[in-house]
């Protein structure tokens, strides 16, 4: 276990702003996270399970203690119709999909290269092209942390639902992701209803070809935060209902929406787009020239820049089409998560 004091954040979140924090320790196994929550030295101060920093937005120093997950490890077996994988929290995330596909265990490959690490992926039940992490979830391993035991959740117990799960409500600072257990079924079935795997033929798709479409989608579309600070969509896709959808499309017919079960989900990069925002900057901030739903760092962005322009953004869409976008990358401040609401008010 490796420990800092007053050590920057620059190289742990992926915007790259300059952020500290008052400790920063390096956690390899379940006991190293342990001690780090149960240790006298550290019992009164605020803690933070940090994987690949990639849907984080530190707003200032955080006055706590940060533990990066470096659990690592991968478990394959297996039943009649089934592959199971146990694999644990600190992976990458784009490299175990890349790994999943090439060693022929197929379901993932929707997927691919979106940036976290594997026990970050159930906390916002990722998906990308009509595949969702609870659709090839089998459980979860988290570490409670009031009787420091390591508890098994089914996926079902996990209530996963767009962008959210049950470590955003009941558990949230209750529990550490340390392990997540994936169902993949042996007869694969190809998922191409959305965007460019569309073209493909569900009789001859390979999931190779799928997992290679993805990535040079999301590779033509979204900047390289080791290149471009960014956390990837800054705002979550909208779902509004349908009578104040027809109302909507009767002033904009071209508006971008998916049939949802609660309503109609808009595209948030649509919304802004046509706001004019592309390009548009604030300090060393700007909505990303290709994909306005990324907000990038252009080099010297302060954490006070991307809040100015998130709410920027925000008000802008608001006053042109009565939505509120809520961001998807979370906000920690001193001692705790916040939200732009909090740190910069209601919609006028």
């Amino acid at each position: 276990m490796q420990i800092q004091t007053n050590a920057s954040l620059r190289s742990y979140h992926t915007f790259s702003i300059e952020q500290s924090c008052d400790v920063l320790v390096e956690a390899s196994s379940i006991e190293d996270i342990q001690h780090c929550y149960t240790s006298h030295q550290w019992q009164a101060l605020p803690k933070l399970m940090l994987g690949k920093g990639s849907n984080m937005l530190f707003t200032e120093p955080f006055q706590g203690l940060v533990i990066l997950n470096r659990l690592f490890g991968i478990r394959v077996t297996e039943s009649t119709e089934c592959w199971h994988l146990h694999v644990a929290g600190g992976e990458d995330w784009p490299n175990f999909v890349k790994w999943s596909v090439e060693q022929g265990y197929l379901g993932l490959e929707n997927l691919a290269l979106i940036p976290g690490c594997v026990g970050s992926a159930p906390i916002q039940n990722i998906g990308a092209y009509g595949r969702e992490l609870k659709d090839v979830c089998e459980y979860v391993d988290v570490l409670d942390l009031e009787s420091s035991e390591v508890k098994r959740l089914s996926a079902h117990e996990c209530l996963f639902g767009y962008r959210d799960s049950i470590f955003k409500h009941a558990l949230y600072g209750k529990a550490i992701i340390v392990a997540v257990g994936f169902k993949l079924d042996k007869d694969w079935t190809p998922q191409i209803a959305y965007g460019p795997l569309s073209q493909f033929e569900v009789t001859s798709v390979s999931a190779k070809e799928i997992f290679e479409t993805v990535c040079q989608v999301r590779m033509d579309k979204l900047p390289d935060p080791s290149v471009t600070g960014n956390a990837g969509s800054f705002f979550k896709n909208p779902v509004i209902s349908k009578q104040q959808y027809q109302c909507l499309l009767e002033k904009y017919p071209a508006i971008v929406a998916y049939e949802v079960e609660d309503g109609m989900k808009l595209a948030a990069g649509w919304l802004i787009d046509r706001c004019d925002l592309k390009g548009f900057t604030l300090g060393g901030a700007q909505v990303h020239a290709n994909q306005a739903l990324v907000l990038v760092n252009k080099g010297n962005a302060t954490a006070q820049d991307v809040i100015n322009l998130a709410d920027h953004v925000r008000q802008t869409v608001w006053n042109k089409y009565g939505i509120e976008l809520e961001h998807e990358v979370r906000f920690m401040g001193a001692t705790h998560e916040t939200n732009l609401q909090t740190l910069r008010g209601g919609l006028k």
